[in-house]
């Protein structure tokens, strides 16, 4: 009994309607686990946020500075747990939370893999490796020039 909302800065975000055909649908039988991951290798860049997260929106404009627009998934409170679990299991690169503060959120994902929080994100973008990682999934052209 989920659905989405677009929102003008490209944004998505899963609001209650009374269908349930988007790939981004809740099934009710589908533990909160199970819906993030599933979430995670549909969607080729996709955000965790808490709701009102300043450093998702700064996330969310480098990425569509660049030309992207993730699929951004705000979690309640006692969602948080189970993308603590997810990314235990991920186990970010640069340790820790990634920047994303405490709780784990907000948490990029690209091609299925962690990135981390905001933090980890502008360093992939310093370091040069954020374009061709986003080249590899197909969410940029080869010629993207930054």
């Amino acid at each position: 009994m989920q659905g989405v909302q677009r929102y003008g800065d490209g944004g998505i975000r899963l609001e209650l309607t009374s269908t349930n055909t988007s790939p981004l649908a809740i099934d009710v039988a589908e533990s909160t686990e199970m819906r993030i991951q599933r979430l995670i290798s549909e969607n080729p860049v996709i955000i965790f946020s808490r709701s009102s997260c300043c450093m998702c929106h700064v996330m969310k404009r480098l990425l569509s500075t660049i030309g992207v627009h993730p699929t951004v998934i705000e979690l309640e409170e006692d969602e948080i747990g189970a993308l603590n679990n997810n990314q235990v299991a991920d186990s970010a690169p640069e340790g820790g939370d990634g920047g994303g503060g405490s709780g784990g959120a907000p948490a990029l994902y690209i091609g299925g893999a962690l990135v981390g929080g905001f933090e980890s994100l502008v360093a992939l973008h310093l370091s040069g490796h954020l374009v061709p990682k986003l080249v590899e999934v197909g969410v940029l052209e080869n010629n993207t020039v930054l």
